[in-house]
């Protein structure tokens, strides 16, 4: 898009705009990230990278410090990069939003997460559009990336922006781009996955066009009519994996009443070159877009008196499968003549997927709190999770319960050979599942982790 093609009603406004242009080209604006999670800290680094003097934002202090030092604590953002753009003074960090006054751009990357009736909490993009608005000047680009209901950047941060005088598109400009982080993915990162960008107006998108540019691989930017638009495709991507990974969780229990080896069936299917995509089921979803985005979908959809039954269909499967995961352990246990109430059992992973440190709303917590909940003596291993507390995430209900803290175990022959079973939560690639095999009385395997291993104590999900 040529700036010719960008309608702007003054020739201020038009002024304001070739600025904005300029900077992006000659890599002299000034950018901010405010959150530096999964999202801001990969984001940041990409801009950083690319030539532009880079500052994250964030609350913790712990965080800043660590950047500010030269450190990661993101696996997938490597110590040796964040260290070399601090030598570069191209990357720090800040818990002062005051300093939001000299960028030139700011991202926002908070988290949205839910209360405990499942409704949208925007508590954390209200407060960032907050502290930016007062500090919004002529000229700055505010881009939400988090993830939420369409409508969010109009309804919730554009009259924030506004109630300061400034008017959107012509003094200052605003856009959604769906943040698609996949924690852990060594293929696909902040750098070579396409961008959707939805601009308020067109000069919006065009900046936004030409600011990603700089940073994503091959120009691979998506430009698409409106930030409602950008905020609903976040939602369909994620409530697509969401719907099929309940249908092939439901088809596991079907066919374990069946005695049909779900895996063996995946596998077969797989093989069908077009029509068919191959998911997996598991202990339940995790993660802070699978279990969380499709409840925001549905309670958007209530104001438009739409019921969308077939997405809480699948919210229910896959919010079933700890639930069932424990009543598996407890019948196979059972089937030895071992009451599931006292059980030594030690749960193998304790992230919501395998390779990462992320534990945010992971079903294998899930069932460990479970399990705790009917009386068993847990313990756990995850070389990525070295302690944790359990009942944090609304998993007791109303009922008062003290959160649970235990530690990582040493994964020992001993440990293994004490456990009346050995349940696996998450397949994590370092884990050596011959030699556990081996030492384990009795293993439950969610993950088939155990493909191609041949043991008369296995049990899959």
């Amino acid at each position: 898009m040529a700036i010719k093609e960008v309608e702007l009603p003054l020739a201020s406004h038009k002024g304001i705009f070739l600025e904005m242009e300029r900077k992006i080209i000659n890599k002299i604006a000034r950018i901010g990230v405010i959150g530096l999670g999964y999202v801001g800290l990969p984001l940041a680094v990409e801009f950083a990278g690319a030539g532009y003097r880079t500052l994250g934002f964030d609350l913790n202090r712990d965080k800043v410090e660590r950047i500010n030092r030269g450190e990661s604590y993101i696996p997938d953002v490597p110590w040796e990069r964040v260290q070399e753009l601090r030598q570069a003074d191209r990357l720090a960090a800040t818990t002062d939003f005051k300093l939001l006054d000299k960028m030139d751009v700011v991202f926002i990357c908070v988290p949205t997460p839910f209360n405990r009736a499942k409704d949208p909490d925007l508590s954390y993009i209200e407060a960032a559009a907050n502290q930016i608005a007062a500090h919004l000047h002529p000229g700055m680009m505010i881009v939400l990336e988090s993830t939420t209901y369409p409508g969010t950047t109009e309804e919730v941060v554009l009259p924030r922006l506004e109630a300061t005088g400034l008017k959107a598109g012509e003094d200052f400009f605003l856009v959604f781009s769906p943040e698609r982080v996949d924690p852990g993915n060594k293929k696909f990162t902040t750098h070579n996955t396409p961008k959707v960008i939805g601009g308020l107006t067109p000069a919006c998108m065009e900046l936004a066009r030409l600011l990603y540019s700089q940073i994503i691989e091959n120009n691979a930017v998506h430009l698409v009519s409106s930030p409602a638009v950008a905020e609903m495709t976040k939602l369909l991507e994620n409530t697509f994996r969401a719907v099929n990974i309940a249908l092939v969780n439901e088809m596991a229990l079907l066919c374990h009443r069946m005695g049909i080896d779900i895996w063996e069936v995946i596998d077969a299917a797989a093989t069908k070159p077009f029509g068919y995509m191959p998911f997996y089921p598991g202990p339940g979803v995790g993660g802070h877009c699978i279990p969380v985005d499709p409840y925001y979908l549905l309670w958007k959809a209530r104001e438009y008196d739409f019921h969308t039954r077939f997405i809480e269909l699948a919210a229910e499967v896959n919010n079933s499968m700890p639930v069932y995961v424990v009543e598996r352990i407890a019948a196979v246990l059972n089937e030895r003549e071992k009451p599931l109430r006292g059980a030594k059992i030690l749960a193998l992973g304790a992230t919501f997927k395998k390779d990462i440190d992320d534990c945010r709303y992971s079903p294998a917590i899930h069932v460990m709190e479970l399990l705790i909940e009917r009386g068993v003596a847990l313990a756990y291993h995850d070389p990525y999770v070295p302690a944790l507390t359990l009942g944090n995430e609304f998993r007791w209900g109303a009922r008062e319960k003290e959160g649970v803290r235990l530690e990582s175990v040493d994964l020992t022959e001993a440990v293994l050979g004490q456990a009346d079973c050995v349940v696996i939560l998450v397949d994590h690639s370092c884990f050596d599942w011959e030699w556990i095999v081996s030492r384990s009385p009795l293993v439950f395997d969610t993950r088939n982790a155990t493909k191609g291993i041949k043991a008369d104590n296995v049990i899959k999900l």
